[in-house]
């Protein structure tokens, strides 16, 4: 259902982003008590039935406590878009009440964009999609960098995450179809203000081998393998989510526990430098600054007080 431009425009939103792992959902959970309003995940792997350890779902207790959107729109073995999640979110706010803020948090970033700034026009032509996936996978990121900046040149091009191969191919459509890249992207004073949580590389490198150590004792092994029995087919996105691809790995042999820990923890500590980055050059990011030894309490505190000085974000779908 599409929203008409009143409603759009009604609806605000608390919004707390971050890197993976640094504790914006414990916070947004705290808080989403404290204040009694409910949350919106903004993240593309809580969208997954079923997989929950490794995603580090909130769990049974913390749902029955808030309210939450934007998980388990999809099993395993159906494809899921940012669209779909987009339609979703706004069957949630048709239902909430204009005056009530939701929280939002979560990692993704082309999910919070799409709330704040309204969603870039869909592709053109699956057929240039699946031609700049074709050239990625015969010629490598390089070069698939290369094409675009050659393309959209050395200034514009600033405005596209270059670790991104999926926001790469997506600026290659647009300069197929339109010969440039949207405004939206290049304008700075389009892009919305969002609170996120920041702290010391080493920290969250620590958090990121703590969180995986948890992962395997919680049973993900056994979360995947049950999982597998339910859907012998997944989609290309839920088969390579983090975690899941390396427990995946381990059942069927091709690696060792020890060794998929190991590829979990590099692919993780990549997406979370991915994700900061993504959120200094892709929105006003106003960045809370806290350490891997505070308490949730004094950041939950730390995060209201930022939002209460800068005020909640309009949303825009």
């Amino acid at each position: 259902m599409k929203m008409d431009d009143s409603s759009m425009m009604s609806h605000n939103a608390w919004i707390l982003a971050g890197a993976t792992a640094t504790g914006k959902s414990a916070v947004c959970q705290l808080l989403a008590e404290k204040l009694k309003l409910s949350i919106l995940s903004a993240d593309s792997m809580l969208v997954y039935k079923g997989m929950d350890i490794g995603t580090a779902k909130p769990t049974a207790e913390e749902r029955e406590s808030v309210s939450y959107s934007g998980i388990d729109l999809a099993t395993p073995d159906q494809p899921f878009s940012t669209g779909a999640w987009i339609q979703a979110a706004r069957t949630t706010l048709s239902s909430s009440a204009p005056a009530a803020p939701l929280i939002v948090t979560g990692g993704t970033g082309l999910y919070i964009k799409a709330l704040t700034s309204g969603i870039d026009a869909e592709a053109v032509c699956q057929e240039r999609r699946n031609f700049w996936n074709t050239f990625l996978n015969d010629n490598g990121l390089t070069a698939l960098q290369n094409e675009v900046i050659k393309r959209a040149g050395h200034l514009e091009v600033k405005r596209i995450d270059l670790c991104n191969p999926r926001r790469i191919i997506r600026a290659l459509e647009h300069l197929d179809a339109a010969g440039k890249l949207p405004e939206s992207w290049s304008k700075e004073e389009n892009k919305p203000s969002i609170l996120a949580l920041t702290m010391p590389r080493e920290q969250l490198h620590t958090r990121i081998r703590q969180r995986i150590t948890q992962m395997f004792s919680q049973g993900l092994l056994d979360e995947v393998r049950a999982l597998k029995e339910l859907y012998p087919e997944w989609s290309s996105t839920a088969s390579k989510a983090i975690g899941y691809k390396e427990a995946l790995a381990v059942l069927s042999g091709k690696l060792s526990e020890t060794e998929a820990k190991e590829c979990i923890t590099i692919r993780t500590r990549q997406l979370a430098k991915r994700q900061e980055t993504w959120f200094r050059h892709q929105l006003k990011t106003i960045w809370c600054e806290i350490e891997a030894t505070d308490c949730i309490e004094d950041v939950a505190d730390k995060v209201l007080c930022l939002w209460n000085k800068y005020g909640t974000t309009e949303l825009k779908i």
